[in-house]
């Protein structure tokens, strides 16, 4: 780990993910930073952010703690949050205190393995590192080779977990039954109940997207109730 104390990485509770879709008004960077800025000033203790830019805005906002990520779609490579190295250290040097990582067990680009990415981020970086995970298994080999919080995050979305629906409620409970490492629950989170139920369930913190900064899916969703 990073650092013996994880509330000196991460304060426990609520985290913002301020992300649009690519074709959406919001994916901006002044958007975003003002997202995160608003999440901040209402309380959240850290937000997650996605691509360099981003973070870069972010970080000129405030001071609280980033969880950076940038996403990466790679020919032939199912493993898309910040599949390298190199995809690390952009956001780090743009500013992100957390890097999140795809831990799946899935292959990934290159020669390079969770175990060597951990470390490199570790050691290179001096960044600590979030492994969002599908499965109890992943959740284990993340934690085996250095993660300093595993998150629920890819539940759902993976060949092994396509027929779940997130929040993985029962993943959070055996991650947090079997492993030392801080639980992050992420995905699926859309209401304050939901919220409190995963923190009841011993997460350490709670990630929120959709929910709280998802304008486009939320007006859509509106839409089609209302006209259905």
């Amino acid at each position: 780990m990073t650092n013996k104390n994880p509330n000196l990485l991460l304060p426990k509770g609520l985290i913002v993910s301020c992300q649009a879709p690519t074709d959406s008004p919001l994916h901006h960077p002044e958007v975003i930073a003002a997202m995160a800025q608003t999440s901040i000033n209402q309380g959240a203790v850290g937000v997650r952010i996605d691509t360099p830019s981003h973070i870069r805005a972010v970080r000129q906002r405030i001071t609280q703690p980033i969880i950076g990520l940038w996403k990466q779609q790679i020919p032939g490579c199912e493993v898309y949050i910040t599949p390298r190295f190199s995809d690390a250290v952009a956001i780090a040097e743009a500013g992100a205190d957390i890097i999140a990582i795809d831990a799946t067990l899935r292959e990934r680009p290159g020669e390079e393995t969770l175990a060597t990415l951990i470390t490199q981020i570790h050691q290179e970086l001096g960044k600590a590192v979030m492994a969002d995970v599908d499965t109890i298994e992943a959740a284990k080999l993340a934690a085996g080779t250095g993660a300093d919080f595993v998150a629920t995050t890819l539940y759902g979305y993976t060949e092994l977990t396509k027929t779940e629906i997130p929040p993985g409620f029962q993943l959070l409970k055996q991650i947090v039954e079997n492993l030392e490492t801080p639980a992050i629950c992420e995905g699926g989170i859309a209401s304050p109940t939901m919220a409190k139920k995963a923190m009841n369930l011993g997460a350490y913190a709670v990630v929120v997207g959709t929910d709280i900064t998802g304008i486009d899916s939320k007006v859509k969703a509106y839409k089609i109730e209302i006209i259905s």
